[in-house]
């Protein structure tokens, strides 16, 4: 059995690791379905404000991966995201190497619908690189990207948490000007997406440093071999080493790659079609969520052996109740029938109550107090508080004493 994480989370296989944190297929046991959790690893003060700026991140659209919960535990915290199977572009360019224009046209589409949404929100994503945009895995049907880890991401005007020369992104996606520690600006992204398109393209990851030396030496240069003109003059557009000179919006770039579709030849009739798998691949043999091992009912216990026997039911089987269980897809059900109803012991009238004429049954779950048992006081127990309230306490200290040290490292 899996770690249960914060009474809901059950942690079941890892299936990544980042530098703050691993991602874990995880069991929710309130919503009934497979996530993935990101757990922290780390506790300094600059990853836990990074924990924290990434999980308060909300952008609902399809072609974005944001954090949907999140949830504390001693000194553990996570937040979840959607189960994505077909891996990312990294793994796609591993199977097939350079894939075919139109197809990139389509993936290149979406990430910039996606982009477009998360600029919207004043966010600049700061990593796009083919490792961050993962896949659905949608077989040989249409591709279907989501642009996540928005670790390092950050809104425009908050203050940066590192120091102004100290450069935060990969190393081969990096603007031009945030070698030289500028600030981040979405023209950043829009080159970052031009590298991408470049490295789908020719199914190797291409030279960054070489490329805008080309610009800068002679201007922008001839499309490189495997890609066409059309496409070519948009990715050029979103790798201008002047930032000034870019596609300044995610929503431009993609209507001037509208247009450059409609210029490329059509596909052959004897192109083999790019299939996305399944990369996570299923579930440990062994692993049942245990709230689908526990019965869907506790039993009531059974009356005593003096009470009379329940009368049938009059109308034949009793009702069966379904219980979907969604574990594997929407078709699994497990079906269940509820017993009849317990009949009440024959009570047994008190000596010492003479005055009581109409003996009462006892409740069916309760067993009756013996004669002479003395009297107990009832106490009232305090119920301990829910665990979102403890959770949301807990980080909130966190963050709290975060941010004290981070303030006392600025002095």
């Amino acid at each position: 059995m899996g770690e249960i994480f914060a009474g809901r989370y059950e942690l079941i296989d890892p299936i990544g690791r980042g530098g703050a944190g691993a991602v874990w297929r995880a069991w929710d046991h309130r919503r009934r379905r497979y996530v993935a959790a990101k757990v922290l690893l780390q506790s300094d003060a600059h990853t836990l404000l990074r924990f924290v700026r990434e999980q308060a991140l909300r952008i609902d659209h399809p072609h974005v991966l944001a954090p949907a919960s999140w949830a504390a535990d001693d000194d553990k915290v996570l937040f979840t995201m959607d189960l994505v199977a077909g891996g990312s572009l990294a793994h796609v360019i591993g199977d097939y190497g350079a894939l075919p224009p139109r197809f990139v046209c389509t993936l290149l589409d979406q990430l910039l619908s996606g982009l477009a949404a998360v600029h919207a929100e004043g966010v600049v994503h700061r990593d796009i690189k083919p490792a961050n945009i993962l896949m659905e895995a949608t077989g040989t049907g249409r591709p279907h990207l989501r642009l996540s880890d928005f670790g390092i991401a950050m809104r425009k005007g908050e203050p940066r948490l590192t120091e102004t020369a100290y450069v935060v992104g990969t190393p081969g996606y990096l603007a031009p000007e945030q070698l030289l520690g500028s600030e981040p600006d979405f023209t950043a992204d829009l080159f970052a997406v031009g590298l991408v398109g470049l490295y789908l393209l020719q199914g190797a990851k291409p030279d960054s440093q070489a490329l805008v030396e080309q610009f800068f030496t002679h201007g922008t240069p001839d499309a490189p071999e495997g890609v066409p003109a059309p496409l070519w003059d948009v990715l050029a557009a979103l790798l201008q080493p002047d930032p000034r000179s870019r596609f300044q919006t995610a929503t431009g770039a993609r209507r001037a790659l509208a247009e450059a579709v409609e210029l490329l030849p059509p596909p052959g009739p004897d192109g083999d079609p790019v299939e996305v798998f399944d990369q996570l691949g299923p579930v440990p043999p062994d692993f049942t969520p245990r709230s689908l091992q526990e019965a869907a009912y506790e039993t009531p216990p059974t009356a005593p052996s003096s009470a009379p026997s329940a009368p049938a039911q009059p109308s034949g089987a009793p009702t069966p109740v379904t219980a979907p269980l969604g574990v594997f897809g929407p078709s699994e059900t497990g079906s269940f029938h509820l017993p009849p109803p317990l009949a009440a012991a024959a009570p047994t009238p008190r000596p010492q109550q003479p005055q009581q004429t109409t003996p009462t049954a006892p409740h069916p779950y309760r067993q009756p107090t013996p004669p002479d048992a003395p009297a107990v006081p009832r106490t009232t127990a305090l119920a301990p508080p829910p665990a979102k309230v403890t959770a949301g306490i807990l980080l909130a200290a966190v963050l709290c004493f975060a941010v004290g040290i981070w303030a006392l490292t600025q002095v």
